[in-house]
């Protein structure tokens, strides 16, 4: 049983604290990604799993051994690395087959398990070309097929795609989603990508500082972000954060932006906002749209602005909207011609409204 315990563990270089007692339990067969900007601990933490970097307190579990203090080739892990770290002069057979040969198993058993694997990943015509005559999706194909002949018991992945193109990632990414039903393994998955966080993961892990911010699905991080980091970080475009005051009116509560702007604040249960509070407004861009004429949302929830820059994307638009000082980035229908400078008016559906305190950035609404 492949269950990884991380309990309390942190990682110093000398005095300088990276990592800050972090705690997970990643399940068996489950797909985890660790999702965070540059320098944030993600890496680290997987190279601790690894046994590449020491940890310098707290433990780590898998299945009921202690792998603390274990060396990498005893701890049931296989890694692949963003730059695939393949010999260049071996062909892709003998770079997949190299650990197995190392560790003396039976031609045929290796020979078996390389095939399988090239199976697996569509290497079988590629079995004997050098690394140089394949593409860069083909050679992280043989890195990946290097792990599976290993039959390890976790999957780790540092960043395995960010060297690829923008197209080649995402036919990898499909084939990532493949590999995890097929080998049917733990896998860990660092990125510093949202997207492919959100399309891989069972789970993501997001962190920021050394610290784990939030974890869960992909859609309950989208939908119920703890705090700006997260909010800002998950989701592509990323949400729209804008300062503004509460205050009281007939009948509730309105938040005013810059420019003398306002929304009203919909009755939550539960819910406790006063008004002179600073706090920041989130709303995803696809919960802003240009005005269609539909009547789907209320005079009073909807906004005058003027078109700042516009991204036409095909099936969809983004319109960049001055709201009077408020900047913000909403969506229409790809077939609407819209223009920098002209008077439109946006619709928020702030039935998807997020509120967040100014102050300690974590979510109160």
């Amino acid at each position: 049983m492949a269950r990884l315990q991380i309990n309390d563990v942190v990682k110093r270089y000398g005095k300088t604290e990276v990592v800050h007692g972090i705690n997970l339990d990643i399940k068996d067969k489950e797909f985890v990604v660790f999702v965070g900007p540059s320098g944030c601990g993600k890496s680290t933490t997987l190279r601790m799993i690894a046994g590449l970097e020491e940890i310098s307190d707290g433990t780590m579990t898998i299945g009921d051994k202690v792998i603390n203090e274990l060396a990498p080739k005893d701890r049931g892990v296989a890694m692949v690395f963003q730059n695939y770290a393949l010999y260049p002069h071996m062909n892709v057979f003998d770079n997949m087959s190299f650990g197995l040969k190392i560790k003396k198993r039976p031609k045929e058993e290796i020979k078996r398990r390389v095939e399988e694997a090239a199976a697996i990943l569509g290497l079988e015509e590629f079995l004997y070309r050098k690394p140089s005559q394949l593409s860069g999706g083909q050679r992280q194909r043989v890195a990946m097929g290097r792990a599976i002949v290993r039959r390890p018991d976790i999957f780790l992945f540092d960043e395995p795609l960010s060297n690829l193109d923008a197209k080649l990632r995402t036919q990898m990414r499909i084939e990532m989603k493949k590999l995890h039903r097929r080998v049917d393994a733990t896998i860990i998955y660092v990125t510093h990508d949202q997207v492919e966080a959100m399309t891989l993961g069972d789970r993501i892990v997001v962190m920021k500082d050394g610290h784990i911010v939030q974890q869960g699905k992909p859609l309950e991080l989208f939908e119920k972000p703890v705090n700006t980091f997260v909010a800002g970080f998950i989701g592509s475009p990323p949400m729209n954060l804008v300062p503004a005051v509460v205050k009281g009116v007939k009948g509730g509560l309105s938040l005013e932006f810059e420019g003398e702007v306002s929304l009203p604040v919909p009755d939550k249960e539960g819910v406790e906002i006063a008004p002179g509070q600073e706090v920041v407004v989130g709303i995803r861009a696809e919960d802003l749209t240009l005005e269609s004429g539909e009547g789907r949302f209320p005079e009073d929830w909807k906004l005058p602005g003027v078109v700042d820059v516009v991204e036409p994307l095909g099936n969809e638009t983004h319109v960049h909207v001055d709201l009077g000082g408020a900047r913000v980035l909403a969506k229409c229908d790809g077939r609407r011609v819209v223009a920098p400078g002209d008077a439109v008016r946006v619709e928020a559906n702030l039935n998807q409204l997020h509120i967040f305190d100014a102050e300690t950035t974590m979510a109160i609404y």
